[in-house]
């Protein structure tokens, strides 16, 4: 459960803290800079009123960034460039109009949230199609145990192939995942790929073009409804 700390006056704190915790977070709080500086470290993440009764929020707000990077989201009373342009200065994650819904408010809290934690990538996987073998952590194909070299380009478009290998692949999403890039733009560029690494495993059979749709890994051996 994430721990917001609401640092506003009483009357707007208790009804922030209560839209955040019928979002499912556990929110405190506190109406000044004083007890923002002695409890912000316990939070996950700190809604921040520029304007409070002790010190000035701005220099809130750079205190505590200087002590840490606990996400921080201001609140301006006034839609003014300055003053945005002062709260991110200070340190602020973001900057928002206190007269901003709450709904657009819980969602710039999910997006501070993404931002300062997001998730790892899924770690790349060894794929073994007997007697093929492709190590997606060292890049290495291997087929009868003997290495395959092959490019970068080739890497990834094979294994992409091999990492769904019951599902046809489109080219169009070949190229927007091995070359980033629209299908359109470079549609020879698969085909001269796809032929160098026949040539290297030294089969058509490993990739297997389907008609007017695209190409998926091959076993071995052909199907009757493919062509390679």
């Amino acid at each position: 459960m994430v721990n917001v700390l609401v640092v506003e006056d009483s009357a707007s704190a208790e009804s922030t803290v209560r839209n955040l915790r019928r979002q499912g977070y556990d929110a405190k709080g506190v109406a000044t800079g004083t007890d923002a500086l002695k409890l912000h470290q316990r939070a996950d993440l700190v809604l921040l009123d520029l304007e409070l009764p002790d010190i000035d929020g701005l220099e809130v707000c750079r205190a505590i960034r200087a002590a840490g990077d606990t996400p921080i989201i201001t609140f301006t009373s006034r839609d003014a460039e300055l003053d945005r342009v002062l709260a991110l200065q200070a340190g602020s994650d973001d900057c928002v109009v206190k007269s901003t819904g709450v709904r657009e408010v819980m969602a710039r809290i999910e997006a501070v949230m993404r931002r300062a934690h997001p998730r790892s990538p899924t770690a790349p996987q060894s794929i073994s199609l007997r007697p093929l073998h492709i190590d997606g952590r060292s890049r290495e194909v291997r087929l009868n145990d003997r290495p395959v070299e092959v490019t970068s380009k080739e890497f990834e478009l094979l294994y992409t192939l091999a990492s769904t290998p019951e599902r046809v692949v489109s080219r169009k999403e070949l190229m927007a995942k091995v070359w980033e890039c629209d299908y359109t733009e470079s549609s020879r560029t698969i085909d001269t790929h796809v032929s160098s690494l026949r040539a290297k495993l030294g089969s058509a059979k490993w990739i297997v073009t389907v008609r007017g749709v695209g190409y998926r890994i091959g076993h071995g051996r052909k199907r009757s409804s493919e062509v390679s």
